[in-house]
């Protein structure tokens, strides 16, 4: 089975997962060409972050009702796929496990 995680850096559709590239700017009205799915919205967003204040990081932000539709937020920054580390992370587990192993 072929690893298909995605390139660091990567933009993602937040519904399909398709790639939407890097170089391609965002507009409001901009949508996946895999599935449809609204591009410039908060689920694809940098600042999103359910629990907090509106959902946002940025305190700033007007709140946006449907997390899924596209809006006009000027704090909208694309999210992108974070760095994978997986021997780096391994290490930190094998630590913790043997810190916190039982006797």
């Amino acid at each position: 089975m072929a690893d298909e995680r995605p390139e660091p850096g990567s933009r993602l559709c937040h519904h399909c997962h398709a790639d939407i590239g890097r170089s391609q700017s965002v507009g409001r009205r901009d949508t996946c060409l895999k599935c449809g799915s609204d591009l410039h919205c908060c689920l694809n967003c940098r600042f999103y972050a359910p629990g907090h204040h509106n959902d946002c990081l940025e305190s700033q932000a007007e709140r946006q009702v449907d997390k899924a539709a596209g809006n006009f937020c000027e704090y909208f920054s694309f999210r992108t796929a974070p760095s994978l580390t997986p021997a780096r992370d391994a290490k930190a587990r094998a630590q913790l496990d043997a810190l916190f192993k039982k006797t």
